[in-house]
């Protein structure tokens, strides 16, 4: 939780703290080193630089490079990693958290690199692709940098713990599974088996982000790469399912529905994105095709809108107790995980 410089005035009106109390400890907070992401002018920075730096390595990887030979990417590529852990442990020792994390999670995205660099310098590259289709097309044969990202990661993540260390390793997941399904079919991936993939992929990544959740919500938001990036990979999968009938298209909306009462409950915003944006693909298909000449559906969205917005209003007259008697029905361990995450 940020605490603000309102948040502490509000405190003083009510006479919970001394104006003096507030401003000392809005001082101390503010010389903090940050340990959390937020969205001010200084993390937007950071993640700005991680973004750039990152995706120089991989995303924005020029065929120049290429120029340098398979010794040449290798030997840079572990220059370059030795430069990140150095200043990891430079703003680990400062109490810089966060650059701390993004310079980790940039030596984790250098591994592909490196050993796209080894294969080609020993001789094990199958064919004439190059680095830079890795993050564009779905081949056999990266499953040696995949699976070589993954345990580097893991090892990086062992000794570390940073939370952002997790987003390089569930898209090298992602890559993984769809990688393995072209393997096991012959070497081509159609859209609707990609997608199939993709669906199946994201929800085994969002069951074990919340397993994640709910074992390390104490300690860190460990959790949170692996519920992007598996909410989008289930999410984008589902979506891209096509069927002609209207009442697989209403379980689509059910289950855009579900995931916005999952976000709420769990208070992940992602689930609460996706789920709003799969309802209104849903209701624009209703608007446009299903009652595209009706003069009562507009009418009937809006009474719909309204009604939700008074059932929120008795939602927050009554919350603590409906949630109360819910929480009463779960295990400890989920209730505990409940209550402590939505503060």
């Amino acid at each position: 939780m940020n605490i603000t410089k309102k948040q502490l005035d509000s405190a003083v009106k009510q006479q919970l703290i001394s104006q003096e109390q507030a401003e000392k400890l809005f001082d101390f907070f503010k010389s903090q080193p940050s340990t959390g992401p937020s969205f001010d002018f200084t993390h937007v920075l950071y993640y700005m630089g991680a973004l750039i730096a990152i995706g120089a390595m991989t995303l924005f990887m020029t065929l120049a490079w290429e120029n340098f030979g398979g010794w040449g990417i290798f030997f840079i590529s572990l220059a370059y990693a030795g430069v990140g852990l150095k200043l990891v442990n430079r703003f680990q020792a400062k109490g810089f958290a966060i650059p701390a994390g993004i310079c980790a999670t940039f030596v984790v995205a250098l591994t592909p690199l490196a050993i796209y660099g080894l294969q080609q310098a020993m001789g094990w590259w199958p064919d004439d692709s190059v680095y830079r289709d890795y993050h564009r097309y779905i081949q056999w044969h990266w499953l040696f940098m995949e699976l070589g990202t993954l345990a580097v990661g893991a090892i990086i993540f062992y000794r570390y713990r940073y939370p952002f260390l997790l987003m390089p390793i569930a898209v090298t997941l992602w890559y993984l599974s769809m990688d393995i399904a072209a393997m096991i079919v012959g070497g081509y991936a159609n859209f609707e088996l990609r997608a199939l993939v993709s669906l199946y992929f994201g929800l085994i990544i969002t069951l074990f982000a919340f397993w994640v959740d709910m074992r390390g919500y104490k300690s860190g938001d460990y959790a949170f790469w692996l519920y992007l990036f598996g909410v989008l990979a289930f999410w984008g999968g589902m979506t891209s399912q096509y069927s002609d009938s209207e009442l697989a298209k209403f379980f689509y909306f059910t289950i855009n529905l579900l995931m916005i009462g999952a976000g709420v409950v769990i208070s992940r915003r992602v689930f609460v994105v996706f789920g709003a944006m799969g309802s209104a693909f849903y209701l624009g298909h209703l608007a446009n095709v299903v009652f595209k000449d009706s003069l009562l559906f507009p009418v009937a969205l809006t009474a719909i809108g309204l009604g939700l917005i008074y059932l929120g209003v008795l939602w927050q007259k009554h919350e603590q107790q409906i949630s109360e008697r819910i929480q009463a029905y779960l295990p400890t361990a989920l209730r505990d995980f409940l209550v402590n995450r939505g503060r």
